[in-house]
């Protein structure tokens, strides 16, 4: 007995000397990881989570339960997403043992002419699309997502699918933290838009965490998705009602632009890092970043450098500035531009943007086309079922509760990708009609030795790129578990680098997670980076992991937002 009492105290002692409360793993880690055998739902909210295990638990597949968290998520976090956004996936499929695609991105109405679009920026006195009212809203892709997947891959009625959310939406959730804090945001940003006062706040005031909420509105447009399908949706009253409302507000949807609408099936691409396939969507999205900057990465000694070092984080930042100069000029709907992926993606081409990179110093100054906007909000999710199908989905209204603009009666807020076209002749992503914006939500994937290995994701804009590459080396060069992946402090750079004179310092900005040791932050400084304080920049992580070994699921969650991972 005194023998295990001094072993507990010397184990004790011995997490406090080395920094953490942890007697395994990365002391930075905030929790284990999650097991189970039949099946796991990793999401941003609780509620959210239980429903994709009560759709499994119930015979659903993967896809089911991910859709009817997806639509728990547009209620209870609608500053991230809803059914008034765009949404794209990669599902595994265990049967076929293939990875399918799905691009679930709207399209801008067709009665919006670049002239008229022009026209009516220079009456607002701007210079690009703004990021509110009607203006910036693109068709919702969401719906027609959910019923594409449901049609190939569910197993549940769409009604049972979509009935948790339903159900919540009636009788009430209670918000949680992070979610009353953008809320509470969101409603001073958005108060004056159309709509927004009477479908997202009661008197006036947005709700406090833990505060009961219910959306009997959107109850009833998910009770039409039910019974009806897409056509729930995009057609009759619903969609009716959206373009009315829309063009009584002086915006340019249509019902035809909501009834012509289809996401698309595509073909996802890969690059291999280190013994890992990683897979993401084609543009209009910008997951390719990720593959173009794991593949200059993969050229440099990462392990031996060391999680944290200066000499990691300075060739990450300056790898991420040559590849976001391609995503500023090359990503956008591949029906309108050639964009050359192969090329981009290329070993051959990561040579010779490796060889552009200063071990020493930073970069001031990248010749760069337009920038693509860094911000955005976003929901990603990711479930497994017993069968081994595996799902990562990722659906956002872009700026928290979107364009602001609600229709009245049905419960949700619209999109405001639109804001994403540019207006610059002769570049890549010029605002066209029935054009898909250029899009910053990107689901991941990676596979081992051909076999389903990884689905995950981290949300949040022009960070998403960045700490899917990070978490990756986390998992691949540093061997961190699921969990210690995702918690472990991130960096991310801001904006693309700027001429002398910008309102950013020349290089753009760099943040960084507290975590980092203050002499590597120096290190930084003196090669060159701006190092700045903005914070909620990082993300928000889940991750679903197939172990083959033990014949079990691992999950993983983002300790930064208010969900969890579970299994059953």
């Amino acid at each position: 007995m005194k023998l295990m009492i001094f072993v507990l105290l010397m184990i004790s002692i011995t997490a406090r000397i080395s920094g953490g409360d942890r007697i395994t793993g990365q002391s930075f880690a905030t929790r284990s990881e999650v097991f189970s055998v039949h099946g796991m739902a990793a999401t941003s909210h609780p509620l959210a989570t239980e429903a994709a295990l009560e759709i499994l638990r119930a015979g659903g597949s993967a896809v089911d339960a991910a859709i009817a968290a997806n639509a728990c998520l547009g209620l209870m976090e609608p500053t991230g997403n809803g059914v008034g956004g765009d949404l794209f996936a990669i599902v595994w499929d265990q049967e076929s043992q293939k990875l399918h695609g799905y691009n679930g991105s709207g399209r801008s109405p067709r009665s919006l002419s670049l002239e008229k679009l022009r026209s009516e920026v220079d009456a607002l006195g701007r210079k690009d699309i703004p990021p509110h009212g009607t203006l910036p809203i693109s068709v919702p892709g969401c719906v027609d997502g959910w019923t594409a997947l449901h049609d190939r891959f569910g197993k549940l009625p769409l009604g049972g699918v979509l009935a948790p959310a339903i159900r919540h939406a009636k009788d009430g959730f209670p918000v949680t933290e992070l979610i009353a804090h953008y809320w509470k945001i969101s409603g001073r940003i958005l108060a004056e838009q159309p709509g927004f006062t009477a479908t997202f706040t009661r008197d006036g005031r947005t709700p406090e965490k833990g505060e009961l909420w219910s959306n009997p509105d959107l109850a009833k447009t998910l009770e039409q998705i039910a019974i009806q399908g897409r056509d729930g949706f995009y057609k009759g009253p619903v969609a009716e009602q959206i373009a009315t409302f829309v063009q009584q507000h002086g915006g340019y949807l249509t019902v035809a632009d909501l009834e012509s609408h289809k996401g698309e099936w595509v073909e996802p691409v890969s690059t291999r890092y280190r013994d890992i396939e990683v897979w993401q969507l084609p543009p209009n999205g910008q997951g390719i970043a990720v593959l173009e900057l794991l593949n200059i990465m993969e050229g440099f000694p990462v392990q031996k450098w060391g999680f944290g070092s200066a000499k990691l984080l300075h060739h990450f930042i300056e790898a991420k500035k040559l590849v976001f100069e391609d995503r500023a000029r090359e990503y956008t709907d591949m029906e309108f531009y050639d964009v050359p992926v192969a090329h981009l993606i290329s070993k051959k081409y990561a040579n010779q943007l490796r060889d552009l990179i200063d071990p020493e110093k930073a970069m001031v100054r990248v010749d760069t086309g337009r920038s693509q906007t860094d911000q955005g909000d976003t929901v990603y999710l990711s479930v497994a079922d017993s069968a081994g199908n595996m799902v990562s989905l990722i659906q956002s209204n872009y700026r928290g509760i979107g364009s602001g603009v609600c229709p009245t009666g049905l419960g949700f807020g619209l999109q405001d990708r639109g804001e994403l076209f540019c207006l610059q002749d002769g570049h890549a992503n010029i605002y066209a009609p029935g054009k898909r914006p250029f899009h910053t939500i990107i689901p991941g994937f990676a596979t081992r030795d051909g076999k389903p290995w990884l689905s995950f994701g981290v949300m949040g804009g022009a960070t998403q790129p960045q700490a899917q590459a990070w978490v990756l080396m986390n998992l691949i060069d540093f061997g961190m578990n699921l969990q210690e992946a995702g918690d472990a402090p991130r960096v991310v750079h801001v904006g693309s680098s700027q001429p002398t004179g910008s309102i950013m310092n020349d290089g753009g900005e760099v943040a960084l997670e507290s975590g980092f040791d203050e002499e590597v932050v120096d290190q930084l400084r003196k090669m060159g980076h701006n190092i700045g304080t903005r914070t909620g920049l990082f993300g928000g992580y889940q991750a679903v992991m197939r172990d083959f070994r033990q014949g079990v699921w691992v999950g993983a969650s983002e300790s930064r937002k208010d969900g969890h991972a579970a299994g059953y």
